[in-house]
């Protein structure tokens, strides 16, 4: 494996855990700079490349909402509260936050313009207004008085307009003004949502745009025309969203759904942490904002790229089909796996040998085929599921309100507080309520984020299972998108599991235990320990792989320093925040994390022990997050079938291998390039574009009938990847 001694020059024995943990919120800001490396690559097509940049900005949007938001609560506490794994305070973290944060904001601007200046190069022009030409001028100001005044509310601020909540996100214009009598006053030109990003200017033989933003602030002279305008700024600030259901008083006769709402209406209102500026403004108009806003100077920060990226993703249909081919990824198709007849009945095929799907090389359709036609089945009895994230429409809910009104009894239990998603999943709970289902909204203080579904059928008297569990969510649109692994399977004990585990939530009891599941808060994290230490007692003869999207457990951090201080060999894709710091002589030495970004969005989860034919293994939904191990209610399911934990442990050999879009953690807690003992680097290949490949060659394909005498007729095709990995710039 290349970069197996990625270490610093040795040591002295670290004394203390902090010296090999690092602090979540740097390792998370980390993993954001590799989200931007991605908008760096020139292997890349560059639309895709612009794509990355506003992930880039949306992530670190709700990285302040979230977790700055957080630790802005705890800044109170003072010394009372310090970080587990740096002993840092709340104020302390924000401080190292906000230096980070600004360094990756101005990095991200010089990407932008970068992106910007070559996608100029294929006639996509983003355009300020000062390039436009004396016809575009034109058709923008008739653009503005026709289509944008009517629906702008300026405002002036003074003793009869108090200054106004500026919502969260939402971009305004801030303007000095000064009236006749040299009076200076301060003005805010809201943004409305209702207004596109950009406005698309007519050319025959280009693609020519201008922000929305940028026209608004070049016309606020009209906007304000009895006044000389002194200053002006693009502005937009974030809130806080960090409102937990357990801070909420819950009577027993609660409608978990208007606790919801409520919440969801004070997540408007919540306190400013960052304000964005587009230039450099006076002192003046600074602490004017600064104080209405109750910020720091920390939390101010200057952004020149534009404040709303969302048009690099629309923009594509703009776009012509030769353009699309050099600018976009090449489309993919999930497939059908050979190990599914999409023309025969799902159920004879899951009771004959446990299925995998590997989304999204593989498709949803076999378990969306499964729950629908359980739907219809009259020997089914029951249909139960967890749900955590759907998407807006959604087939497999469609059969499951089916099954509803075709008298099966069907439980869903179904997660309210699954964050920014709280609305579409209220919708679904009152569609599924009024379909017959029963609705259960999970526990007080415990998110239900486990993803199994559980089909019991009785024929003849006997009760038999077929169960689904999964990594990911059951949302169509996330599963053509993210990386997840997804079991169907008969295995009777895993079913009778499944079956005591959602009877045990709605009788709300969460400490049960179970024969083959492996379930969270009650015994996930302890089963994980315990097989630790099986690996521990082998000394270098053990081994161990996790894939994960977060390391922050503090007591497998602990586990894992155990096992490689003990010899274990441990390999670790982490795609996110990782709070162990590897390659340490004589302390994480052993152990060795990569981080995987592409394409894709990494999201499965593996636990494996051991090699051969003594090796345990499962998937699950938790990551290894004191939260997911402790405060949500988290399923794992053991792979049994010797043909699936062969499927699985080919993807994991697949992943170890990528030298293009990995990253391996070293003792300095950076990532760096995957590279030979020499430090060069080796041959690209790329794990995602692999599995792509292979989910294609091996997918099902049916017998097709031939006209006798007919002769095949070769065709040269390109290949897929060939296509997508083509591109220079």
């Amino acid at each position: 494996m290349p970069n197996e001694n990625l270490t610093a020059t040795p040591a002295a024995q670290p004394v203390s855990p902090y010296d090999y943990m690092q602090n979540r919120e740097l390792s998370w800001l980390n993993f954001n700079d590799r989200v931007l490396s991605e908008a760096q690559d020139p292997s890349v097509p560059l639309l895709e490349r612009l794509r990355f940049v506003q992930i880039f900005v949306s992530n670190l949007d709700e990285f302040f909402r979230v977790r700055v938001g957080s630790l802005i609560d705890m800044v109170p506490a003072g010394d009372a509260y310090h970080d587990s794994k740096t002993g840092w305070t709340a104020d302390e973290q924000l401080q190292h936050i906000y230096r980070a944060a600004r360094t990756l904001c101005a990095k991200k601007d010089r990407v932008y313009f970068h992106l910007e200046h070559k996608l100029r190069h294929q006639d996509i022009w983003h355009l300020s207004y000062d390039e436009l030409t004396d016809d575009e001028q034109e058709y923008i100001e008739q653009h503005f008085q026709n289509h944008i005044l009517p629906l702008l509310s300026p405002l002036i601020i003074d003793a009869h307009h108090p200054f106004p909540h500026l919502q969260n996100k939402k971009i305004e214009i801030g303007v000095v003004l000064k009236d006749q009598a040299e009076r200076k006053v301060f003005a805010i030109i809201p943004i409305p949502d209702s207004l596109p990003d950009v406005i698309y200017l007519p050319s025959r033989h280009a693609l020519r745009y201008i922000s929305t933003e940028d026209v608004v602030f070049d016309y606020a002279d009209i906007i304000f025309d009895t006044y000389t305008i002194v200053e002006k700024v693009k502005m937009s600030i974030t809130r806080n969203a960090d409102i937990h259901a357990d801070d909420e008083d819950f009577e027993v006769n609660d409608d978990f759904r208007t606790v919801m709402r409520d919440m969801l209406k004070r997540r408007k209102r919540l306190a400013p942490l960052r304000l964005e500026l587009s230039n450099t403004i006076s002192d003046e108009c600074y602490d004017f904002l600064k104080k209405k806003l109750r910020l720091a100077d920390a939390q101010i920060f200057y952004v020149k790229s534009p404040m709303r990226l969302g048009y690099a993703y629309p923009i594509a249909d703009k776009l012509n089909a030769e353009q699309k081919a050099d600018l976009l990824y090449a489309p993919f198709s999930p497939q059908i796996p050979s190990s599914v007849n999409m023309k025969r009945k799902m159920e004879p095929q899951i009771k004959d040998h446990d299925i995998l799907l590997s989304f999204p090389y593989d498709s949803m359709d076999p378990f969306v085929k499964m729950v629908s036609e359980a739907a219809d089945d009259p020997t089914v009895r029951s249909i139960a599921i967890t749900i955590y994230r759907l998407s807006s429409k959604s087939k497999l809910v469609e059969a499951i309100c089916r099954a509803a009104e075709n008298g099966k009894n069907v439980t869903t239990l179904i997660e309210l507080r699954a964050r920014f998603d709280e609305q579409n999943n209220i919708d679904w709970s009152e569609r599924l309520e009024n379909a017959g289902c029963t609705v259960i909204y999970g526990t007080p203080g415990f998110k239900v984020h486990s993803k199994i579904c559980l089909i019991t059928r009785e024929r003849n008297g006997e009760i038999t299972y077929q169960t689904q569990i999964g990594t990911g969510n059951y949302n169509e649109k996330t599963a053509t998108l993210y990386t997840d692994l997804s079991l169907l399977t008969a295995n009777q004990d895993i079913g009778l599991d499944a079956m005591h585990f959602f009877q045990n939530m709605g009788l709300e009891k969460l400490n049960a235990k179970y024969n083959k599941l492996i379930v969270s808060p009650s015994t996930l994290k302890s089963t994980v320990l315990k097989l630790m230490d099986e690996q521990i007692a082998l000394g270098d003869e053990g081994e161990m792989f996790f894939k994960l999207n977060s390391l922050t457990d503090v007591d497998i951090i602990h586990k894992l320093k155990e096992a490689s201080c003990a010899g274990v060999k441990i390999h670790m894709i982490i795609r996110g925040i990782c709070c162990i710091v590897s390659g340490i002589p004589g302390v994480t030495e052993n152990i060795n994390v990569r981080s995987v970004v592409g394409r894709y969005l990494e999201h499965s989860r593996i636990y494996r022990f051991g090699a051969g034919d003594s090796q345990k293994m499962y998937i699950a939904s938790a990551d290894f997050m004191t939260r997911n191990t402790e405060r949500r209610v988290e399923v794992g399911a053991p792979i049994l079938d010797p043909k699936i934990r062969e499927k699985i442990n080919h993807i994991v050999d697949i992943m170890l291998h990528d030298t293009s879009k990995a990253r391996i953690l070293g003792p300095d807690k950076l990532y760096h390039p995957i590279t030979n003992a020499k430090g060069a680097p080796l041959p690209p290949y790329n794990c995602q574009e692999a599995q792509a490949e292979e989910a294609i060659k091996n997918s099902f394909r049916p017998q097709k009938d031939k006209t006798p005498g007919a002769a095949d007729k070769p065709k040269h095709r390109e290949s897929f990847f060939s296509r997508l990995f083509r591109h220079d710039n």
